[in-house]
């Protein structure tokens, strides 16, 4: 299995990091990483990882630039990708197909291939803009997975929130995260 994971500079650049961390549990899985410049940037104020740190948590890591890249050919077979956090510029750049940069040519390259492409997007409030581009990327085939808030499982930290975002997203690829805590639905006493 092959995934292709991106990394764009909205906040929330330690989902991007958690999801490396839950894919490189499974050994058939094979990581191909992409960092945006504004990543990078939001790097040195959210989280205490250099940048190699969050590179060595992939099995290949590309240039932002690098068009000739395996991964910009849709004869490269992935399984899909993950833009986590996905910035409102990344979203527009997906909907309008405007391939400028590696992953949004990564994004174009599974769409037309009919390949997974998982959005996690970070901005709130969204704005009537960001809401027709999320609208346009389902349209187009893209699963919108935003970071929502979940308390059925009764979280008691951040990163349980974390954890439950990623196994979504790990579901999304038919594979198992023992950090996430799935809705086992209420029994006649009213129990769960």
């Amino acid at each position: 299995m092959r995934i292709i994971v991106g990394i764009t500079g909205a906040s929330g650049v330690i989902l991007g990091v958690n999801l490396l961390k839950a894919l490189s549990e499974h050994p058939e899985c094979e990581t191909h990483l992409i960092i945006t410049e504004g990543a990078r940037r939001t790097f040195q104020y959210e989280i205490d990882l250099k940048l190699e740190d969050v590179v060595s948590l992939a099995d290949y890591y590309y240039d932002i630039n690098n068009l000739a890249a395996t991964i910009s050919s849709g004869s490269f077979k992935t399984d899909g990708m993950v833009i986590i956090p996905c910035s409102m510029k990344t979203l527009s750049g997906v909907v309008t197909g405007y391939t400028d940069n590696l992953l949004l040519r990564a994004a174009d390259v599974c769409l037309k291939e009919r390949r997974r492409v998982i959005l996690v997007p970070r901005e709130l409030p969204l704005n009537s803009i960001h809401l027709k581009n999320l609208s346009a990327a389902a349209e187009h085939g893209c699963v919108i997975l935003p970071p929502m808030l979940t308390f059925y499982n009764n979280p008691s930290s951040i990163q349980d929130m974390i954890d439950h975002l990623v196994g979504k997203i790990m579901m999304q690829f038919d594979l198992e995260f023992k950090g996430f805590v799935p809705w086992r639905g209420v029994k006649e006493d009213g129990q769960t």
